[in-house]
């Protein structure tokens, strides 16, 4: 069949294909519960299929579907097991295709995928359903010439998944349809795992195990969820796509449907239904745990959605630094290296980012209090007041000179004295004023609101260029410019500690620097981030700067040839992946609605 239509919604990708005077229609939906812990801690999502005729003939139809045993491991060598199980639910009975690494390793990754664990494929036991495991080639060539499977499960196991490509396979035989859409099939596919992370050598579990015994029974109220599950998600789709449209146009609305379910896909939810935590990989690059500058990025998603997620990701991070393991004054830079284990840096170690990371969890603290009631935002305030304040009172006499320190984009290469990386801190610092507002500290507000405004004063003055057209990278480098992105949290919070004249300066100078597919990060590559390329659009006040670096991503997005999940990191001349891919990231493209929520 030839594929003739693609749809990508935030939550759905709906595909249509034709041949043979039939019309297959297949939707992959991953729902983002973002109000609804509950459910967002289900590790499922769900495909469904419908058929109909498009020549006015009948035909006997069946459709088939099956996933490998890749979905069980991260390469392809490994050995893994199988099986069947029952499940029943409120609808009947499922057929359930169990998938497992043999010699599971228990809280480990290989090639960015979990090496224990258990997929689970299912679908409702019904008239026409069948079912078969086997070497790829056997089973796809059954389902093609018999138009059914043989209900069988292989015992040829445990045996490596490139050992004749094991596959789990389900056929729908439809048998003759018309000119109508044949009632839908509907599949769910998933991964549990037990523990889902350690957090300083405490086994953690998922969130769903606080409000399902097991995950059969998860499984079956997904299943029976499904079709409310739907309409959730049309309505959440139809609001984003609305609100982006009305924002930045149709190409904005595009950026953010496919950026949903990616920044979600990259954030877990443990612990129990009292003490839920929400912890964040660094997908594709170092796999830290709940790394604090990958998280930075993402906010302007949960912002949107719900800001409470927000406090969720930063609660880890403040209980790991709130407990005196970490020895620093300065905020940790992740929780533990690799992913799922947190096992924290007790020797004050990993990869330090001192004002970068301080200052981010200022701006994320604050950001979380701004969207918050009041009540819970003075209560926040209060309970982790210590350590905001540590924080800020490292930051006023070190952000203004920035020293040879590592800053979110390290693979740029290490500067001293960065301008972007000075304008964190200083933004930072005047969001202290705001902390001590909400804890209701009238002396600290006035201290650090008079200190971020003093420092930004003179950050202008060291940041200009002799050219008197841009600031400077660093304040060493004349005749260097670089993206402010740092200067959205200044909108985003209402701090409105940077001069209207400057952000108007660089908004000129960026529209000169612009190439085919958007705005490098700075003078030294042609490479860019598009996290950080929608966080400059969210800080302008400049519309057409805005659009211009909307429709460049949307026009990359669009025609590169790197196939991949989303990249956040690209060449603007070259059109193609730089690298990092999947990451959750991609969430920072909500910042232009994310702005527009906080009224600035």
């Amino acid at each position: 069949m030839q594929q003739t239509q693609l749809e990508v919604t935030p939550t759905e990708s709906r595909y249509v294909f034709t041949g043979g005077g039939v019309t297959v229609y297949v939707t992959f939906l991953s729902p983002v519960e973002a109000t609804d812990l509950r459910r967002l801690s289900m590790p499922f999502s769900y495909i469904f299929a419908q058929a109909q005729t498009n020549d006015g003939n009948a035909h006997t139809v069946s459709l088939y579907f099956d996933i490998s045993g890749e979905w069980a491991h991260g390469t392809d060598t490994a050995l893994i097991t199988w099986g069947k199980q029952q499940v029943t639910h409120g609808g009947g009975t499922l057929t359930v295709h169990t998938v497992t690494p043999s010699a599971p390793q228990v809280l480990t990754e290989t090639n960015d995928y979990p090496s224990w664990g258990t997929v689970i494929w299912a679908t409702n036991q019904q008239q026409g359903v069948t079912f078969q495991s086997g070497a790829d080639q056997t089973v796809r060539g059954l389902a093609v010439t018999q138009g059914q499977l043989s209900n069988t499960i292989d015992t040829n196991k445990p045996r490596a998944i490139n050992d004749h490509w094991p596959v789990f396979a389900f056929n729908f035989a439809l048998g003759s349809i018309g000119g109508q859409p044949t009632a839908p099939i509907e599949l769910a596919l998933g991964h549990v795992r037990s523990p889902a992370v350690s957090y300083l050598g405490r086994n953690i579990p998922s969130l769903w195990k606080s409000y399902w015994s097991s995950w059969q029974n998860m499984l079956g109220f997904a299943y029976d969820d499904a079709v409310l599950a739907v309409q959730r998600a049309k309505a959440l789709d139809e609001s984003v796509s609305a609100e982006a449209t009305q924002s930045n146009g149709p190409h904005y609305a595009a950026l953010c449907a496919l950026a949903l379910r990616q920044a979600f896909g990259g954030v877990e939810l443990v612990g129990t239904a009292n003490t839920p935590w929400l912890f964040l990989k660094e997908i594709s690059s170092s796999g830290n745990v709940s790394t604090v500058d990958v998280i930075y990025p993402s906010i302007p998603v949960f912002l949107h959605t719900n800001p409470t997620l927000l406090r969720l990701l930063l609660d880890p991070v403040l209980a790991y630094t709130e407990s005196g393991k970490w020895p620093q004054t300065y905020c940790v830079h992740d929780l533990g290296a690799s992913y799922p284990n947190a096992t924290g840096h007790n020797d004050g170690g990993g990869e330090n980012m001192p004002i970068e990371e301080s200052a981010n969890m200022l701006l994320m603290a604050t950001a979380y209090m701004n969207f918050t009631d009041a009540a819970s935002a003075s209560a926040y305030a209060i309970r982790h007041y210590r350590i905001f304040k540590q924080w800020a009172d490292y930051l006023v006499p070190n952000t203004l000179m920035p020293a040879y320190q590592n800053q979110t984009d390290d693979f740029t290469g290490f500067i001293a004295n960065s301008s972007n990386l000075a304008l964190k801190g200083i933004l930072a610092v005047g969001a202290m004023g705001d902390i001590a507002r909400y804890a209701g500290k009238a002396n600290d507000q006035q201290y650090y609101s008079g200190q971020a405004s003093s420092l930004i004063t003179q950050w202008q003055g060291l940041s200009e260029d002799s050219s008197g057209l841009h600031l400077k990278l660093s304040y060493d480098m004349d005749g260097t410019w670089s993206l402010k992105y740092n200067a959205f949290p200044d909108k985003l919070l209402g701090l409105n500690l940077i001069p209207s004249s400057v952000l108007q300066q660089e908004a000129a100078w960026y529209t000169q620097q612009e190439q085919p597919y958007g705005i490098p990060l700075d003078i030294r590559h042609s490479y860019t981030k598009a996290d950080w390329e929608l966080w400059t659009a969210a800080s302008t006040n400049d519309p057409l700067l805005r659009q211009d670096l909307v429709e460049s991503l949307y026009d990359f997005a669009n025609t590169t040839t790197s196939r991949v999940p989303l990249t956040d990191w690209y060449d603007t001349i070259g059109d193609t992946q730089n690298g990092f891919q999947a990451r959750p990231v991609i969430g920072g493209l909500f910042s232009i609605l994310a702005r527009q929520d906080g009224g600035n």
